[in-house]
C-alpha cells in the first residue's frame, strides 16, 4: 500500500490544489471565466436557477479504513487519504471500504451510535490539514452494510455454520474467514467494508427520497446467474440443477454484496442528481460454481436495470420500480470489475455499462503520473480499472482524472485505490 510513486517535481505537486470546482457553467477548471462565458459566481448562482452548474464527482476506495483510525490519535494514513480528499475538492464523494462501525464491530462506541465513522472524516476534512489546502465542508449519507453480516447459514458449504464473531485483527485468520464465509457479504466483522456518501454542503441530501438495496434477494433478478454446483459424494445426480445456495438460503440470500444505495442530490439550480453507489465482491476467491464472479456480475447489471426502470426492483422499504425516464445520475463505486481484462463474468461493465442507452460515452479517466506496472487508466495498484463515474446521458462531462499524486515526500499513498472524478455539467431544471 506504501511503496514509492517516484515522478518528477514533487514540490510542484505537494503545491497543487484545485479551486472549488462547483461553479456556474462556463468556468474553467482554474475557476477563471472563459472568454465570452459567463461570471456567474456560486453565490449568484444559488440565485439565478435558469444556469447549468459544474460539480465535481468522486470516488475513493480507502481500503479498509476501521474506526481505530478516524479516532484520536487519528492515523497518518488517515490523514494522507483526507488531504488527498481536499487537493482534488470533489462536490459529491463515494467513499469505498469505509467501516460502517456497529455492534459487533472493533472499536465500536454505542455513545455515538452506529455509522459515526461517515460523521468522523466529514470533521477530519473540514479541518487545515497542511497549510494552504482548503478545508471542504460536507454532509454524509451512510447505511448499514451486508458485510460480516451473519447468515445463519453455511453459505460457503463447508459443513458449519459460523455466527460467532472473532476476535478483531488485522490479518484475514481461518476464524475469521469462516465467518466471513458465512456472513451475507464476505467480511470479518460487522460493518467492516462498508460505504459513505460526501456531499458538499451547499447541495442537499434529500433524505427522504433515498433508496436502498441491501435486502433485495438474488433469486428476484430475472435469469439471474446463480450459482450451481456439481454433486456432492453420496449425492443422486439430477437433470435439474444443482444450485449452490439451497432451499431458505437461496431464497433469502441477498444480491448487494454491500449494498446499491440510489441518493438524490439537489443543485442550487433545482436540478436533481441520483447518485447510484455500490461496491459489488470482487470476482475471485471462489471455484467452479464461480458464485462471486456471477455476483458481481449481476451487482453490476443491476444498475442497468434500474436505469431502465425495470418492474422487477424491490427497495428495502418495499417500494417497486427503478428509476424514472430521464433523471440525471451518475454510477459511482469500486464495481471490481474491468471492461479490457481481469476475471470478470463476462465484462459486465461493457455490456451493461458503456453499452447502455442512458449513460454517456466512457469518460476513460486516465492519470498523467506514469507509475510502474500499471496502464494509464488504472485505477488500482493491482493492476486493473476498477473504479468509475459513469454520468448519464444527460449530463457532459468536461473533465475527468485518475489521482495518483502522493502528499507525503516519501511518495507513500494512503490505498490500494487511486481516487477517480469528474466534471459534469448539469443543467437548470426545467
Amino acid at each position: 500500500m506504501n511503496s514509492p510513486i517516484r515522478f518528477a517535481a514533487l514540490a510542484v505537486m505537494l503545491s497543487l490544489v484545485f479551486t472549488q470546482p462547483l461553479r456556474a457553467a462556463g468556468q474553467g477548471v482554474s475557476g477563471r471565466a472563459e472568454a465570452g462565458a459567463t461570471k456567474t459566481t456560486l453565490d449568484a448562482a444559488e440565485q439565478n436557477t435558469s444556469s447549468p452548474v459544474t460539480i465535481r464527482v468522486a470516488t475513493f476506495n480507502i481500503e479498509d479504513l476501521r474506526t481505530e483510525e478516524l479516532v484520536e490519535p487519528i492515523s497518518d494514513r488517515v490523514r494522507q487519504a483526507a488531504e488527498v480528499i481536499q487537493r482534488i475538492r470533489p462536490n459529491i464523494i463515494l467513499i469505498n471500504e469505509l467501516a460502517y462501525d456497529m455492534k459487533g464491530g472493533p472499536g465500536f462506541n454505542e455513545d455515538a451510535g452506529p455509522g459515526a465513522n461517515a460523521g468522523r472524516l466529514a470533521d477530519l476534512l473540514a479541518t487545515e490539514i497542511r497549510e494552504g489546502v482548503a478545508p471542504l465542508s460536507m454532509n454524509v449519507f451512510t447505511a448499514d452494510t451486508n458485510t460480516g453480516r451473519a447468515s445463519g447459514f453455511d453459505l460457503d458449504r463447508n459443513g458449519e455454520i459460523v455466527s460467532l464473531i472473532p476476535p478483531p485483527s488485522m490479518e484475514q485468520t481461518d476464524e475469521a474467514r469462516a465467518f466471513g464465509g458465512d456472513a451475507w457479504g464476505f467480511g470479518t466483522f460487522p460493518g467492516q467494508y462498508g460505504m459513505a456518501l460526501l456531499v458538499d454542503d451547499r447541495l442537499k441530501i434529500r433524505d427522504k427520497y433515498v433508496r436502498t438495496f441491501r435486502l433485495f434477494p438474488w433469486s428476484r433478478m430475472p435469469n439471474a446467474l446463480l450459482p450451481e454446483r456439481s454433486p456432492e459424494e453420496g449425492e443422486e445426480a439430477s437433470e435439474a440443477p444443482l444450485m449452490w445456495y439451497e432451499g431458505e438460503a437461496g431464497t433469502l440470500f441477498r444480491l448487494s454484496s454491500k449494498s446499491h444505495w440510489d441518493i438524490p442530490v439537489e443543485l442550487p439550480n433545482g436540478s436533481v442528481v441520483h447518485v447510484l453507489a455500490s461496491h459489488p465482491t470482487p470476482p475471485a476467491f471462489d471455484g467452479d460454481e464461480a458464485r462471486n464472479r456471477k455476483r458481481n456480475h449481476d451487482e453490476i447489471r443491476f444498475w442497468a436495470d434500474y436505469i431502465d426502470n425495470a418492474e422487477y426492483i424491490l427497495d428495502d422499504n418495499r417500494r417497486p420500480g427503478g428509476l424514472p425516464a430521464r433523471s440525471h445520475f451518475v454510477i459511482v463505486g469500486d464495481l471490481n470489475a474491468d471492461p479490457d481484462e481481469g476475471s470478470s463474468w463476462n465484462d459486465p461493465i461493457g455490456e451493461f455499462l458503456l453499452g447502455s442507452r442512458w449513460i454517456g460515452p466512457d469518460p476513460s479517466p486516465t492519470s498523467p503520473l506514469s507509475v510502474e506496472g500499471l496502464d494509464a487508466d488504472d485505477t488500482a495498484r493491482f493492476g486493473l480499472r476498477v473504479d468509475y463515474v459513469l454520468p448519464s446521458k444527460t449530463l457532459e462531462v468536461t473533465r475527468t482524472g485518475v489521482w495518483r499524486y502522493p502528499v507525503r515526500a516519501d511518495g507513500s499513498f494512503p490505498s490500494d485505490h487511486f481516487p477517480v472524478w469528474a466534471d459534469l455539467v448539469v443543467p437548470p431544471k426545467p
